[in-house]
C-alpha cells in the first residue's frame, strides 16, 4: 500500500530540536525518518511517536550509513517531502587554544556532514518539490568570543544554503535557514565539558592569557541557555518552514533571538562593546604589558 502521508527526515534526532521536530512532524502527519546514533533513541522514540516514525541508524559523517539511509527511504517511497538538516555538535573554546584536530572534525559534521545528507537525498527531493531546512544559529550574526569554531561552521552552512537555495530554485526546491538563539538542551552541558577539556589540555603558560576570562565567560553562556526556550519552540519554527506555503528565507527563533540579531546590527566598534558588557570581557589594551 502507498504511504499517503509527507515523508520528511529529520537528522539528530536522539534529543534536543532533532527529537522535539521529529515528535511535532509526527503529531502533524508527517512519515518521519528520524536519523539517530544509537539504538536506544531509536527504541524511545518509537515508542513516544508510534508507527509514523521510522529510526535510521545515520552518523552524517558515515558515507555507508548515509547511502543505506537513501536505501531505505527510497525503498519506502519515490519522493521526499522534507529534510531538516540538524544532525550537528557545538564547541567553544579560545581560537588562539583551538586544537586543529577538533576543529577539523567539528567542520566535518557541521558542515561536510550536512551538505553529504543533502547531496545524497537531493533525487529524492526534487520529486516531491520538497524543503530543505538548515539549522544554524544566532551565533552566525552576534559573534559572540569563544564561539568562532561554531559560529565559522555555522556561517559555512548558512552560505551553502544560500546557493542551494539559489540553484535548486528551478525544481521548486526550497531551502531554509532557521537560526536558534538560547535553547534550553543538554547540549550546551556537553559543550561545558568539552571547552574545560581543551583548557586543562593546554600548555601552562597558553591556558593562562585566557582561562579566567573564558571560564568566567562559560557560566554566563550556560545560565543563558538554561533560561532558554524548550527545544518545541525551535521545532514549531521548523515544522512552520516545512509547511507554510510560501516559507521565508530565514526564520530567527527561540529567546532572545530577535533581540540578539537587532543588538548585532550595530557597528563593530559599540557590538564589541555590547559584547564585553555581556561577557565580562578585560578592555582592550588592559593586558599590555607595563
Amino acid at each position: 500500500m502507498t504511504c499517503r502521508h509527507p515523508h520528511t527526515l529529520v537528522t539528530g534526532a536522539s534529543s534536543g530540536i532533532g527529537r522535539a521536530t521529529a515528535l511535532r512532524l509526527v503529531a502533524a502527519g508527517h512519515h518521519v525518518f528520524a536519523g539517530v546514533r544509537r539504538d536506544a533513541a531509536a527504541r524511545e522514540l518509537v515508542e513516544e511517536a508510534g508507527p509514523g516514525l521510522t529510526p535510521l541508524r545515520l552518523d552524517i559523517t558515515d558515507a555507508d550509513q548515509i547511502a543505506e539511509a537513501v536505501t531505505t527511504v527510497g525503498a519506502h517511497t519515490t519522493a521526499l517531502d522534507g529534510l531538516v538538516n540538524n544532525a550537528g555538535v557545538g564547541l567553544a573554546a579560545p581560537v588562539e587554544l583551538l586544537p586543529l584536530d577538533a576543529l577539523r572534525a567539528h567542520l566535518e559534521i557541521n558542515v561536510t556532514g550536512q551538505l553529504a545528507v543533502t547531496q545524497a537525498f537531493l533525487p529524492l527531493l526534487r520529486q516531491a518539490r520538497g524543503r530543505i531546512v538548515f539549522v544554524s544559529t544566532i551565533g552566525v550574526r552576534f559573534r559572540p568570543p569563544f564561539a568562532g569554531a561554531l559560529d565559522a561552521a555555522k556561517a559555512a552552512t548558512a552560505t551553502l544554503a544560500d546557493a542551494l537555495r539559489q540553484e535548486l530554485a528551478p525544481w521548486d526546491v526550497r531551502v531554509v535557514l532557521v537560526e536558534p538563539a538560547s535553547i534550553n538542551s543538554a547540549a550546551a552541558d556537553k559543550v561545558a565539558r568539552d571547552a574545560e577539556a581543551i583548557l586543562r589540555d593546554a600548555s601552562p603558560a597558553a591556558r593562562a592569557l585566557s582561562e579566567d576570562t573564558f571560564s568566567a565567560m562559560l557560566p554566563v553562556m550556560m545560565r543563558r541557555e538554561q533560561a532558554g526556550s524548550p527545544p518545541d519552540v525551535a521545532a514549531r519554527t521548523i515544522v512552520e518552514a516545512l509547511t507554510r506555503p510560501r516559507p521565508r528565507d530565514v526564520y530567527l527563533t527561540g529567546r532572545f533571538a530577535h533581540r540578539l540579531a537587532l543588538i548585532s546590527k550595530l557597528p563593530a566598534p559599540a557590538l564589541d562593546a555590547v559584547r564585553r558588557r555581556i561577557f565580562g570581557l578585560p578592555a582592550p589594551g588592559s593586558r599590555m604589558a607595563a
